[in-house]
């Protein structure tokens, strides 16, 4: 959690209030039986954080049958579960890593850890047999510097690194188009020493431009919703732990599931529900950023939906 949100005063959710890994798994199950859903992605906060985590991803993935199953994660808690969430069902893990200069990124973390728990976690998820795939979000003037030493370390350790444009997601990281790095820029950093080539989308609604160094099979993504939105081919949705669906990491409202699920609605009313949300859905956020035309001002925090 942020240090911007979080003080000693803050509000946690008590237990009754988040929704079962029973409640979660029934929900997921009906997207499953009325979307094309693929994949799914446990994340957080830190959903390492949650009990028993590895029970609810071998729930899903026996309910579903989906084999897609991703966690993103902080990489902390990995090499006490890194075996057992391999075991459970899950595939990958995306872990959190802005800076490789252990100063930098305490400062940026706010909480002056440093990076080796962060490698010491990928390298438990790699053994244990699980894809690793790093995450840096690239502030200009704050950690723009490490662009290359990230490139060339994880290009050598075999790991997918994705740099992330600088988003305006919630409301608490005090957020200016100026500290944005740009797709083009971080692309220009890199392709200057090591030449990249551009690759073909894995799939409908892929988020990351994806780059294969020449000659390699080593890849970077780029994930740029600031510069380059991509609203209108986005097929994901978020479900958060209290039972609401979100159907933009931008947004500031969504369509509440837990009451159905806790007063016995049916299978098909649920069902119904969500293919009324999915389909009414018009988010534009990254859109109207960049034509000016959104003005909304109590986003949801990321810590509390998930990238």
């Amino acid at each position: 959690m942020p240090s911007e949100i979080f003080d000693e005063n803050y509000p946690f959710l008590k237990k009754d209030e988040l929704l079962s890994f029973e409640e979660i798994t029934r929900l997921v199950s009906l997207f499953y039986q009325v979307t094309s859903l693929q994949k799914l992605r446990i994340t957080g906060g830190e959903p390492l954080m949650r009990k028993d985590v590895a029970s609810l991803i071998h729930s899903l993935s026996q309910a579903t049958g989906i084999s897609d199953i991703a966690m993103t994660t902080n990489g902390f808690l990995l090499p006490y579960h890194a075996k057992s969430l391999k075991k459970a069902g899950l595939k990958r893990v995306t872990v959190s890593l802005d800076s490789l200069d252990n100063e930098r990124f305490g400062r940026i973390n706010g909480r002056g850890i440093g990076i080796d728990p962060v490698l010491k976690g990928m390298a438990a998820a790699s053994e244990a047999g699980l894809e690793v795939k790093v995450n840096m979000v690239v502030q200009k003037g704050v950690n723009d510097q490490d662009i290359l030493p990230m490139a060339q370390y994880f290009r050598e350790k075999g790991y997918t690194l994705r740099f992330i444009e600088y988003m305006d997601v919630g409301t608490s990281n005090g957020w200016k188009m100026k500290e944005v790095m740009t797709k083009k820029e971080i692309f220009e950093k890199i392709n200057e020493v090591m030449p990249l080539e551009a690759q073909e989308p894995s799939y409908l609604g892929e988020v990351a431009t994806r780059y294969k160094y020449k000659g390699q099979d080593a890849e970077i993504g780029i994930i740029s919703s600031v510069s380059d939105a991509f609203c209108g081919s986005c097929t994901r949705a978020r479900l958060s732990v209290e039972g609401t669906l979100y159907t933009c990491l931008f947004a500031s409202k969504g369509t509440e599931f837990k009451s159905l699920l806790r007063n016995h609605a049916t299978d098909e009313v649920i069902k119904s529900r969500i293919i009324e949300t999915w389909h009414l859905r018009d988010d534009q956020y990254s859109v109207e950023r960049m034509s000016k035309k959104n003005h909304t001002t109590n986003k949801i925090e990321m810590s509390h939906i998930g990238g």
